[in-house]
């Protein structure tokens, strides 16, 4: 199973890092114990913010940025995880998923976190993320795991650990349910509309 794990953190060393992190070891583990292997890839956003905008701006996607899309599209399953902010996810995060080739993420099961630095913020993931990734199509697992500053490095850790094995286990059963994904470039996806286009007008 390739996975891909699509990071929005702003800093370095991330929170949103490490959760994207432990969710990967979880889904992993728990997938060798089903009797499937585990492919990881990471997309770090960070890195890609001014490409992010330039495609936005221009329509111009460039080679990393491409690439990252390529990665997202070979998946058989994603895992994205994002800060909050102003209870809602970033905009750095917001604005990968806004210029990604539509198409990309039908059918694709998908794990959702977020961090923040309260639990006060952690119905971002049913508000803001869920619905985004419905209506982009995917198929959101069911357990989405929030992660406070709180919960990493201290006695409240073992609650964090316990939520993220469950929603581990519940997204390589999601995984398995739907299999291996025969995915389409985005290029395919552009040839496939024009030729429909050209269909309708003979």
């Amino acid at each position: 199973m390739k996975l891909t794990i699509v990071t929005g953190g702003l800093r370095e060393p991330s929170s949103t890092r490490l959760l994207a992190d432990r969710l990967t070891t979880a889904a992993t583990r728990e997938l060798e114990r089903l009797g499937d292997q585990a492919d990881p890839s990471f997309v770090e956003l960070r890195p890609l913010g001014h490409p992010i905008m330039d495609a936005m701006l221009t329509g111009f996607v460039g080679e990393a940025l491409q690439s990252a899309f390529d990665t997202v599209a070979r998946a058989d399953g994603v895992i994205a995880v994002t800060p909050a902010f102003n209870a809602s996810f970033s905009g750095l995060f917001k604005s990968f998923f806004d210029v990604l080739p539509e198409q990309t993420l039908a059918d694709m099961p998908v794990l959702i976190g977020a961090t923040g630095g309260t639990e006060r913020h952690s119905l971002v993931l049913e508000h803001a993320l869920r619905p985004m990734f419905s209506y982009l199509h995917a198929i959101v697992s069911p357990r989405a795991v929030y992660a406070a500053t709180g919960d990493f490095g201290s006695p409240t850790g073992s609650a964090l650990a316990n939520r993220i094995t469950t929603a581990a286990a519940d997204f390589a059963r999601l995984l398995r349910a739907c299999g291996p994904r025969a995915g389409r470039e985005a290029a395919d996806e552009d040839l496939a509309t024009m030729q429909r286009l050209l269909g309708g007008a003979t």
